[in-house]
């Protein structure tokens, strides 16, 4: 699959069906997600792969009403950094960006595979650290969903998110989000 394949078939699905987790698929998405360019190669991204029964348990107890759909999913990869693993260039939080980028490397090289990786929100990040061990410091960014696409629509999910997975949501048109300065 090409790089355009991998964007293009994207998709942030919360129909999951089981996804077999080996130590060679994690990784797999570990080293992708390693070849992400960063401030002066820094490399701020961490990543916690949570995938045995009894924690994918206790990490379901952190995630907000509405993400109940999550729990179908055979994985949940918390992203977390420190401001301090990377470039503070005159207040700017570089690291954010970087650890965005490096999940993003994650994210469509588990689309290639054939998976689902999606990424959210809604998840209490105190308790998420609580239940990792992570120490205060750490900025837990986001959690990510790991799964195959399922054949039927998840009874669990709203209105909206039904929508959400019958049809890609709408992109935003170019002239909104890109500006040409010449």
């Amino acid at each position: 699959m090409d790089v355009q394949k991998a964007i293009r078939e994207r998709r942030a699905y919360r129909s999951l069906a089981p996804a077999e987790v080996t130590s060679g698929l994690i990784n797999d998405l570990a080293n992708h997600a390693s070849l992400a360019p960063s401030c002066f190669n820094h490399q701020p991204w961490r990543y916690g792969f949570v995938y045995g029964p009894k924690m994918l348990q206790k990490m379901h107890a952190s995630l907000m009403k509405g993400n109940e759909w999550a729990q179908a999913g055979s994985m949940i990869i918390t992203v977390y950094t420190r401001k301090d693993y990377d470039c503070d260039i005159k207040g700017r939080e570089y690291y954010l960006f970087d650890v965005g980028l490096s999940t993003a490397f994650l994210i469509l090289r588990a689309t290639e595979l054939g998976l689902v990786a999606h990424p959210i929100a809604g998840y209490d990040e105190d308790r998420v650290k609580e239940i990792l061990g992570l120490e205060d410091e750490v900025r837990v960014i986001t959690l990510v969903i790991v799964g195959k696409h399922a054949e039927t629509i998840s009874s669990v999910l709203s209105d909206k998110q039904v929508e959400a997975e019958e049809a890609r949501p709408e992109r935003m048109p170019f002239d909104r989000f890109a500006h040409i300065f010449r």
